[in-house]
């Protein structure tokens, strides 16, 4: 098998250990989350979060099914994600300046983004954790659609750990493709942590795509894959 074509180094990004004011404001805002959304009839919950690695790179695969899983990931997640996200939403007035101190970068939905990889790559070689949707976007009734072989780039390129965490009912505080959030009902926003695996060197995409899809639907709570 031929190795991957090298992509551009990058020069120029930022440290996020120098987001310091995140890293204080951490607790105190999953509490304002917390709130903002029970006042939708929404509330978070998390589980097995003592699976979560606290250091160390680490490759983490969300399923997507609202706006709002960005934060309910970063939220429930024990240690500070970096995380892809849209790259229109950047341009937004105050969106796109919340998510860079959110801890996101751009990524192209709609082809190869050699940039978004590189980013990904460098902040993985550095011991940071690093967060993406796999499906590549939205599903748009919550079912988890599609895993594009473009999720195990990461994974074979720096071959660090990884992990799973399923997401439940944040389609219902904000269905798709809605980018404000509505009554829920009194729902929990579930985030469920799966278990690390790091695969080996001989480990094929197809292997790694079909665990992906296997722990993202034990997650969820969605049935296998007929």
């Amino acid at each position: 098998m031929s190795s991957p074509a090298p992509l551009p180094r990058r020069t120029s990004l930022p440290d996020p250990e120098h987001t310091l004011g995140l890293r204080v404001l951490y607790p105190l805002l999953r509490t304002i989350f917390w709130l903002i959304f029970a006042c939708f009839g929404a509330f978070m919950r998390r589980k097995d979060i003592q699976n979560v690695p606290r250091k160390g790179a680490l490759l983490v695969f969300a399923n997507h099914m609202s706006n709002t899983d960005p934060v309910l990931v970063q939220v429930a997640s024990p240690r500070l994600l970096n995380f892809m996200a849209r790259r229109e939403l950047f341009d937004w007035p105050v969106l796109g300046p919340f998510l860079k101190w959110f801890r996101a970068f751009p990524v192209s939905q709609e082809s190869s983004d050699k940039e978004a990889l590189r980013t990904g790559i460098d902040l993985l070689e550095r011991g940071h954790a690093v967060m993406m949707f796999p499906e590549g976007k939205l599903s748009p009734d919550g079912n988890l659609i599609e895993i594009r072989p473009g999720a195990t780039l990461l994974l074979r390129r720096t071959g660090v750990p990884c992990i799973c965490v399923g997401l439940k009912n944040t389609n219902k505080l904000m269905p798709h493709p809605l980018m404000k959030p509505k009554w829920a009902g009194f729902v929990w926003l579930t985030a469920r942590w799966g278990t690390v695996r790091q695969f080996g060197p001989d480990a094929t995409s197809e292997e790694m795509l079909a665990w992906i899809e296997s722990e993202l639907r034990r997650l969820s709570d969605q049935p296998p894959k007929a």
